[in-house]
């Protein structure tokens, strides 16, 4: 029996099946209560009838009552409603018609596109085992410069871009989008300004990157159920191209704001809070979030997560969380923006923790020799602003001050300018051998 056969002959017995009803006993916030039903954690809920009809997520059980969050606004919903169990969890369609399509948070066309005709597939999945998975071995170049000497990516890596608001990571995004060597990318774009959703689709991302791309869009006025629910749909969607072989890039911008929607989600059903207002939840969900991506027995997923620093501050728990679950992290600095270095990657302060298997040793010194220059610099930049350094002091520092511009230059790149790892290489290695 094949596995599409069984999902039909599933759903056939579904609806076969007497439907029960329920009914609305109250609404609180963000939860709406339910009684007279029998339904599981996770699956959805038919709430009301006819046009006022909503769909919701069971989220947590107490007794006969159920707590559920809408997935959509909840107006015209009173006391009595009649509520329909569907019977199981939020599916979303899966095929090779999903390139170049934009969805919305629950998985459904809002380009308008025909429909989707790939097969209906639950949005959680179990990561590949930890014994199963390939080893990352293989460098998965991003067309940065700074990034595949310095902070090289390896192919099923999964990197975190750390930064506050307004420093440039869509931007980074969408130069990663054009210039990785990824056949797929797989972007989610979670909690997002609607203004900006249209500008990055068509501005930043362009009809190029759109046509090698699925575009996953949660508004930040969706409700939260919904926002969350963006991450695993976009997770799964890469899950299905990488079971096919396929070599995916998939983007989550941000996974903070998942972690927010998480958040309202448990206190809304009475999670107690935690670690500065973070209910325990959020730091479960992460990591069962962040651990679906990675190599698999085929193909790989390699996941880029942004992750939106409150003040600036790299600890807050958030951000401290997904460092320790990623395999490495990309800083990007506001002083380097204001002054208008971009990329504004800080590289002294981001590191690839599986740069030693994706490099060769003549590679590797290379980067070395430069950074031990950007440190060396960084040292004694405050001593030469106000005129104390004494040259000779610090050899590094002197070569460093030397080619500075060159430095500088080597770290810029162009919006629209394409590099290859090769010439990034080649780059980098003339850069830092020793004249003559």
């Amino acid at each position: 029996m094949t596995d599409a056969f069984r999902n039909r002959l599933s759903a056939a017995m579904v609806a076969a099946r007497p439907q029960a009803r329920g009914k609305v006993t109250g609404a609180v916030g963000l939860r709406v209560t339910v009684s007279g039903l029998e339904a599981r954690v996770g699956e959805l809920l038919a709430i009301g009838e006819g046009a006022d009809t909503v769909l919701a997520e069971v989220a947590a059980l107490d007794g006969e009552r159920l707590s559920c969050l809408p997935l959509g606004p909840i107006t015209g919903l009173g006391t009595g409603s009649p509520v329909v169990a569907t019977g199981g969890p939020l599916r979303v369609r899966v095929g090779p018609d999903l390139r170049g399509r934009i969805l919305d948070g629950l998985g459904r066309p809002m380009d308008g596109g025909p429909p989707l005709t790939g097969e209906p597939v639950g949005i959680d999945a179990a990561p590949p085992s930890a014994l199963e998975r390939q080893l990352v071995a293989e460098p998965m170049p991003l067309g940065i410069r700074v990034l595949d000497t310095l902070v090289p990516c390896g192919r099923g890596q999964r990197i975190g871009i750390f930064a506050g608001s307004g420093v440039g990571k869509s931007t980074l995004m969408s130069m990663i989008t054009r210039g990785t060597a990824a056949e797929l990318n797989v972007i989610a774009l979670v909690g997002e300004r609607g203004r900006e959703v249209r500008e990055f689709i068509e501005h930043d991302l362009g009809d190029e990157g759109l046509a090698r791309s699925v575009v996953v869009v949660a508004t930040s006025d969706q409700p939260p159920l919904v926002r969350l629910r963006a991450g695993s749909v976009a997770t799964r969607i890469a899950e299905y191209y990488r079971d096919e072989g396929a070599d995916v890039l998939l983007m989550m911008d941000s996974v903070t704001r998942a972690a927010m929607a998480q958040r309202e989600v448990g206190l809304s059903v009475g999670e107690p809070p935690a670690t500065r207002g973070y209910p325990p939840s959020v730091f479960a969900m992460l990591a069962s979030l962040l651990e679906r991506a990675g190599p698999g027995a085929r193909g790989s997923i390699t996941g880029l997560y942004t992750v939106l620093v409150e003040g600036d501050d790299h600890n807050e728990p958030i951000a401290d969380a997904a460092r320790s679950i990623l395999d490495g992290h990309i800083v990007l600095d506001r002083k380097l923006a204001t002054a208008g270095h971009f990329p504004s990657i800080e590289a002294l302060d981001s590191i690839s923790r599986v740069a030693n298997k994706i490099t060769t040793a003549e590679q590797r010194a290379d980067a070395t020799e430069l950074r031990r220059m950007m440190a060396a610099h960084r040292e004694i930049r405050e001593l030469v602003e106000i005129g104390a350094y004494v040259p000779g002091t610090n050899p590094d520092a002197d070569r460093a001050t030397a080619i500075w511009p060159e430095i500088t230059a080597f770290l810029r790149q162009g919006l629209d300018e394409r590099v290859t790892a090769e010439q990034a290489w080649q780059g980098l290695h003339a850069l830092v051998q020793p004249a003559g």
